[in-house]
């Protein structure tokens, strides 16, 4: 059975990754390597390599393969960096930063979710992965500021506590609307931020205190 995922993980990454365009050789080799169906329900693991998000409870998602893979290479991330993750979720996306970066914090407000991403990650041997259950609203301010800021749900509008936790020159991929959402980057300079929009997605929308009350 592990030859066959193994397999199946380099189609993934042949098919869907590099043949789509991606080019990072630290991002392909850490999705050649991390094990994407340990991420997922059990009886969803046939699909774990599928072109397409799957559902991993509470009506939250893993991403499409692609999808993480090109967040992954936007914000440009590299052995010395310090990355603040948004959405831990099945902890996947936070295992393909852990790969590349040297630290990678990682906040989640659903409960249950942080509690299982947190004790795959500890059995797969991650040691450079900081978790905490909170609302990714505000960040995780302590170990700011940072290279790199992954957000996995899309709020209506960038989080001002996220935008100042970037370190100058720092990158933030994050996806932002409601019904319609875009794939922003996010590049923080000494003047402010210049925002590019990348392309059309599809996240959970962004919980927690902030969002629901509106906060622009």
């Amino acid at each position: 059975m592990r030859d066959r995922y193994e397999e199946l993980r380099r189609r993934m990454v042949e098919e869907q990754i590099i043949r789509r365009g991606i080019r990072d050789k630290r991002v392909i080799d850490a999705m050649l390597k991390v094990p994407r169906h340990l991420f997922v329900p059990e009886d969803m693991r046939e699909y774990a390599y599928d072109d397409s998000p799957l559902p991993i409870g509470r009506g939250q998602t893993i991403s499409q393969p692609y999808i993480v893979a090109l967040m992954t290479e936007l914000l440009a991330i590299g052995p010395e960096s310090k990355v603040l993750e948004i959405g831990t979720g099945s902890g996947y996306q936070t295992a393909i930063l852990a790969e590349i970066a040297k630290e990678v914090y990682t906040v989640e407000i659903i409960e249950d979710l942080h509690r299982r991403a947190v004790e795959l990650l500890r059995s797969l041997g991650y040691t450079n992965v900081y978790a905490k259950c909170d609302d990714g609203y505000f960040g995780w301010e302590e170990h700011a500021p940072y290279d790199g800021i992954m957000v996995t749900a899309a709020p209506r509008r960038i989080p001002e506590p996220l935008i100042e936790q970037l370190k100058i020159g720092g990158r933030m991929v994050i996806p932002v609307g409601d019904l319609y959402q875009d794939l922003i980057l996010v590049k923080r300079t000494e003047k402010g931020t210049i925002q590019q929009a990348i392309t059309g997605v599809r996240f959970v929308p962004m919980t927690g205190e902030a969002e629901r009350m509106g906060a622009r």
